[in-house]
């Protein structure tokens, strides 16, 4: 089964991965990230300031993306370079990824690329207010990505908004189920694993 999860930044999709991984532990879940395939700096898009986007769909190889992601589906593992976010997109860590009956594939596109789209089972989109997505946002650059509050809020507002609004948040009628990251996660989380057991195969 490939479960694919959607949401702007900072709505929680790693952490609901990581959730469901853990749920589904004994099935030995295998996770694919979108992160992993951004194009190297110097192709990247800049903006009318000079600055790097990194929130648009070209900032990632897709073909590449999605020939791996066919491969895992037909059970042969893959190697990707895992995308770190503190190297200046040096990617230096080779991780080997195995197929599974369940796999979980989780980025910002996971719509709106419909090649990927059309290879998933089951969708997640993540939803949340937007003003907790940027406290995340900016608690997460300036401590693990050492960036400045004014780069976070430029990027916010230049970037990150843009990309949700025209790449996003058109797809999430598209999902099969909303998440609410929220005081509702609880009860969604229930609801969620709920709907998954009647299509997951039975654990060995």
């Amino acid at each position: 089964m490939v479960i694919g999860i959607c949401g702007g930044s900072g709505s929680g999709k790693t952490t609901l991965l990581n959730r469901l991984a853990e749920h589904y532990l004994g099935y030995k879940p295998s996770v694919f990230s979108m992160d992993n395939y951004y194009k190297p700096i110097e192709e990247q898009q800049l903006d009318a300031n000079g600055k790097v986007n990194f929130d648009l769909p070209t900032a990632l190889d897709k073909e590449r993306m999605v020939k791996d992601l066919k491969r895992l589906i037909s059970g042969k593992s893959i190697e990707v370079f895992e995308y770190q976010f503190n190297a200046g997109n040096n990617r230096n860590v080779l991780i080997t990824i195995e197929p599974s009956e369940l796999l979980i594939v989780e980025g910002l596109f996971v719509f709106e690329y419909e090649e990927i789209r059309q290879l998933l089972d089951f969708s997640i989109f993540v939803d949340v207010d937007p003003a907790i997505q940027l406290d995340r946002r900016i608690y997460r650059d300036q401590e693990s990505r050492g960036y400045t509050r004014a780069d976070i809020i430029y990027q916010w507002e230049n970037h990150v908004i843009p990309c949700y609004n025209e790449f996003l948040a058109p797809h999430e009628t598209k999902a099969n189920f909303i998440y609410h990251n929220d005081s509702r996660s609880e009860n969604d989380f229930v609801r969620l694993t709920n709907v998954l057991e009647s299509s997951l195969p039975k654990e060995k």
